[in-house]
């Protein structure tokens, strides 16, 4: 079943597959969507998967988006009987798996809804309307009779506060809606091409889990206790039969890598407001980028107690700013007051508006910090619009800010701490300067760079080393395009000096800098000596870096006799 969007003529598909015995899945596959929430790229579209369980009673796992609503409720009206549906099970709240919770409660308004407390709250704010819900906690089991026991594992902050997992003992699959899942459209049901799917599996991880590492591990905890998962239905892409094992012990191994980090940064937001839990992910994901570790709490839900220790234990706070009215605002405000007893004049702090058209003020919460002594990480993020993807890079430049605060007298040790010898021979590798510069939709950036060199004649290939802390980064995943501008012997210093000083968060990185649009849409630096037009093809994690590999789609020289500026360091252990 195929539907074209009459605007766009986005291609949207649905596929039903029966997965195990009694058990559809309905997949609704968005072919060609090329970003999700926004602030991050897409390569290969996506899926949001629903689930039928046929017991003696019938269970609907999940929805789907709300741009499928004629073809998904035609498709399940298809497969059952509204009438005879018994439960509604809520993995999370998150739109693009509950988009279509209300439509389903007017087609069959008896239904049980089944979700974790918080849960069933975010969806009778969303639904207004009177539903009957059955509240579950962690070891919960539901029977649905004919072997279908459904066990409830709660999984707050993956990457929503509300998640669950719920495992049916009767066929051994666990349904984990976003945790991991990857944005990955294709026709194949489950995970038989590994080689495939894993850049896209590792950049949905270091995108939603990564910020989250430490729920990941409870989580995985949690899961250890189950008999075994043979079958991982997640949310989005394929479903993981073929290699399971694997794929969660890479969630394991990433995760603890994440978690064991020395310096961790609470960041509290209000879910359900505004953009707070976006604009938090994305702030998340700027802090990660450092080795920081990340703990999140949605301040409409958290326990004094709980704020009390995770203040205690950080040091680093991020705060999104919550609503100035009404009952949300009573409750996120108690644990601001909590945050405020609980921080201590050596934490460093950082706040964002959240866009909720009724945020809390920021200068009264600012003032009162400043008067326990705590460091501002940087200016408070005031949203004054709908945030766009320069804000979202805006909030992960601000979170990777507040990061590398938090750590550089451990970098300034580490620097020190090598080998003096090793350290100066390291020094003599000599690279030439070039000036990397991306744009993606309204989101640019640059950076200088030494560490390029050819890679391939066949495709023309280069690579680049990129730390994992620059904000350029997140714009040099598999399918970005960018320009590697070289600079001239001789006449590089002015454009050096311009992109080696720090910028602050959001700022414009090409403010009194000459340059043009290339067909990728890049920034040139007319100043440049050359420039090369580049698309990423791969990119292979090592340690601190990325090592980026990209195809080279044009290029033009500005000065046939002009050399590229070669760079050579004195230390080999840092920049």
């Amino acid at each position: 079943m195929v539907l074209l969007t009459d605007k766009i003529q986005k291609r949207l598909t649905i596929q039903v597959e029966d997965i195990a015995e009694a058990t559809t899945a309905i997949r609704s596959l968005d072919w060609e969507r090329d970003r999700f929430d926004i602030e991050f790229g897409l390569q290969n579209g996506t899926t949001y998967n629903s689930f039928i369980i046929r017991g003696d009673k019938l269970a609907l796992v999940d929805t789907s988006h709300e741009k499928f609503r004629q073809l998904y409720l035609k498709t399940l009206q298809g497969q059952v009987d509204l009438s005879q549906l018994d439960y509604l099970i809520i993995s999370h709240t998150e739109p693009d798996h509950s988009g279509l919770v209300r439509d389903v409660l007017a087609l069959a308004p008896h239904v049980t809804v089944v979700g974790s407390k918080v849960a069933i709250q975010f969806l009778e704010n969303f639904v207004h309307q009177p539903f009957t819900k059955l509240i579950i906690k962690n070891g919960d089991v539901l029977d649905l009779g004919a072997g279908h026991e459904i066990e409830f594992v709660i999984a707050p902050n993956l990457h929503w506060p509300d998640t669950i997992f719920s495992f049916d003992r009767g066929t051994q699959i666990l349904y984990t809606c976003d945790a991991f899942g990857m944005h990955y459209c294709s026709d194949a049901v489950f995970d038989e091409d590994l080689s495939k799917i894993e850049p896209d599996y590792r950049f949905y991880y270091e995108c939603l889990m990564a910020p989250n590492a430490r729920s990941v591990l409870s989580a995985l905890k949690r899961m250890g206790e189950l008999p075994t998962v043979g079958t991982i239905a997640t949310g989005h892409g394929p479903l993981l039969r073929h290699n399971v094992g694997e794929l969660v012990q890479r969630y394991q191994d990433w995760s603890q890598l994440k978690a064991k980090a020395e310096t961790s940064v609470a960041v509290f937001y209000v879910s359900d407001y505004g953009y707070s839990d976006r604009l938090s992910q994305a702030l998340a994901r700027g802090i990660a980028k450092t080795g920081v570790a990340v703990e999140m709490m949605d301040l409409k839900s958290a326990d004094p107690q709980e704020v009390q220790e995770l203040v205690g234990r950080s040091a680093g706070i991020a705060i999104g700013m919550p609503p100035g009215q009404g009952k949300i605002a009573e409750l996120a405000q108690a644990a601001i007051g909590t945050i405020l007893v609980a921080a201590k004049n050596k934490q460093t702090i950082g706040l964002f508006e959240s866009y909720g058209g009724d945020d809390e003020p920021v200068d009264p919460l600012v003032s009162k910090l400043r008067e326990i002594g705590v460091s501002i990480a940087f200016p408070a993020i005031r949203i004054k619009e709908t945030p766009t993807e320069a804000i979202y890079q805006q909030c992960e430049e601000a979170g990777t800010d507040l990061g590398q605060l938090l750590t550089k007298d451990k970098a300034i040790k580490q620097m020190k701490s090598l080998d003096s010898d090793l350290d100066k021979a390291l020094g003599r590798i000599s690279g030439g300067l070039y000036i990397i510069t991306a744009k993606k939709g309204d989101s640019s950036s640059a950076m200088l760079a030494s560490w390029v060199t050819q890679a391939s004649f066949e495709p023309l290939g280069l690579t680049i080393a990129v730390s994992n802390d620059r904000a350029i980064d997140s714009l040099m995943q598999v399918g970005d395009k960018f320009v590697l501008n070289m600079l001239e012997e001789g006449n590089y210093q002015t454009l050096m000096r311009h992109f080696l000083k720090r910028f602050a968060p959001g700022a414009d990185r090409f403010e009194g800098v000459n340059t043009q649009a290339a067909e990728n849409g890049s920034p040139i630096l007319q100043d440049a000596l050359a420039y090369i037009e580049c698309e990423v093809v791969s990119r292979l994690a090592c340690g601190d870096h990325h090592v980026v590999y990209a195809t080279v789609d044009t290029g033009r020289v500005a000065k046939v006799e002009g050399l590229t500026a070669v760079h050579h360091r004195r230390v080999g252990n840092h920049y």
